[in-house]
């Protein structure tokens, strides 16, 4: 069984994670990390000036889309990717296997700044630049937005950016399914932390290869409560998909 959980990089969801770790026990993690990314996290908590000279060298969407993660993330306490990081040390700490299951994002993000049109460039550095301003309310409003109104919500980026909606979704969706796919011919109970906008493509994906799963969506893991004293347990909305 294959059990998705819908993450936001710039939430603190690391107690609703370490909670479902100990309930489910998986025999393996997976995150939605490249080895490159996991090894730039590391060096951002471990020293700064480094991973910020090294930044200088990212392709300047990419630089853009992380300096946006890391203002928001801050608003809430946490650093970005926080929430992949404590799944990776919960794995490590009891001898678990970590499967990064993304695609490289340094390649990623070039690939697509060099096959994306000249006004969807303009589009996207408009408003990559007016992202650097937004509010921790406005987000969480576009939050709720893009939870109640998904396929709107990806149909609208696909129109306004389809170079971005085929190479940071739909292209990562069957990369990041074909390796869960493999993770189940080996093991028997798999946990895969991905960014919720990601559950629905890699769920339909999974359908259709006829592997067993489940969700446990990012709005579930924001209202987890950490058990009682009493000894009651907290409760996620969890959502199986039997095949």
């Amino acid at each position: 069984m294959i059990t998705l959980i819908g993450t936001g990089h710039i939430f603190n969801l690391s107690a609703a994670l370490l909670s479902i770790f100990d309930e489910k026990q998986p025999d393996v993690i997976g995150v939605e990390l490249d080895p490159q990314r996991y090894q730039a996290i590391l060096l951002r908590n471990t020293d700064p000036s480094s991973y910020h000279a090294a930044k200088k060298h990212l392709p300047l969407i990419y630089r853009m889309l992380a300096q946006f993660q890391e203002s928001m993330a801050e608003e809430y306490g946490v650093n970005a990717g926080d929430e992949m990081l404590s799944a990776i040390h919960y794995a490590q700490s009891h001898q678990l296997p970590v499967a990064f299951i993304d695609t490289n994002a340094q390649q990623l993000f070039t690939h697509m700044w060099n096959t994306m049109p000249f006004f969807e460039k303009l589009r996207l550095l408009f408003s990559g630049i007016a992202g650097l301003f937004v509010s921790k309310k406005r987000v969480e409003e576009e939050l709720k937005n893009y939870q109640q109104h998904y396929d709107s919500y990806l149909t609208e980026i696909g129109k306004k950016f389809p170079t971005i909606k085929k190479t940071l979704i739909d292209d990562r969706n069957q990369h990041m399914a074909q390796r869960l796919m493999e993770l189940h011919g080996k093991h028997y109970t798999i946990i895969a932390c991905v960014g919720d906008g990601h559950i629905p493509g890699i769920s339909t994906l999974l359908e259709q290869q006829h592997i067993p799963f489940e969700t446990i969506r990012l709005e579930d893991l924001q209202h987890w409560k950490p058990p009682e004293t009493d000894g009651s347990s907290a409760h996620f909305t969890i959502t199986v998909h039997p095949q």
